[in-house]
């Protein structure tokens, strides 16, 4: 029995009308459609449908029968259009004699080597994709070692009652610590600190719930 070529990596369009098959590249998937074969049974069956239609009575049954006996005797006639399609495609592929893929000439075929890409790697390819992820990664590693130098926090309050107004409460947009917010205008949430024992006051209270201290008229 012949070897079966392109099993895992083909579309099947056929009809009843007849066959037509799509073949991809194993690497990159590009495709190649094979020429449609019109199938002489389902023809035959098309133009007694045709006349069921017109006339009904027998005509439409032999109709519906005469595409019943194409996919009855289908088999052998998809199997042969199949391996004429098989031959049509050939020769837009290359088999990798290393593998077993399938692979366009075009764009995944080492032809000095005699290999798909995936065996057979292009220098050339290889050598300016790995230049390019070299330059990349120096200049993370760079711009890293950069950012290591400034100084981006010594400014920023980290004390256990240092007040954090990261966004306003109305729009979202980052204020800082801004009393107003830069975008809408609402008036940041500020909490006040008793001057006795430094703790945090929420509302604005005559005296400091914690230690009893009187406090100043809030501004």
């Amino acid at each position: 029995m012949a070897l079966i070529r392109f099993t895992a990596n083909h579309d099947d369009l056929s009809t009843d009308r007849g066959y037509q098959f799509k073949f991809y590249c194993d690497k990159c998937h590009n495709g190649y459609m094979t020429k449609f074969q019109t199938s002489i049974a389902g023809t035959a069956g098309g133009f007694l449908r045709a006349a069921g239609d017109l006339f009904g009575g027998v005509f439409n049954s032999a109709g519906n029968s005469a595409y019943e006996i194409q996919r009855a005797v289908g088999g052998k006639a998809h199997d042969s259009a199949f391996e004429a399609a098989v031959n049509e495609a050939k020769g837009y592929f290359h088999q990798c004699t290393r593998c077993g893929i399938w692979v366009c000439p075009e764009v995944c075929w080492n032809e000095s080597a005699g290999m798909c890409e995936n065996c057979a790697p292009d220098f050339e390819s290889e050598f300016a994709s790995a230049q390019a992820h070299a330059k990349a990664d120096a200049a993370r590693s760079q711009l890293y070692s950069k950012a290591q130098e400034t100084d981006y926090a010594s400014k920023t309050d980290m004390s256990a009652n240092a007040q954090v107004r990261a966004s306003c409460g109305s729009c979202g947009a980052a204020v800082g610590t801004a009393k107003f917010c830069p975008e809408c205008g609402t008036p940041v949430s500020q909490k006040q600190q008793c001057p006795g024992c430094n703790v945090a006051i929420e509302g604005k209270p005559k005296f400091c719930p914690e230690c009893g201290m009187k406090l100043p008229g809030w501004k």
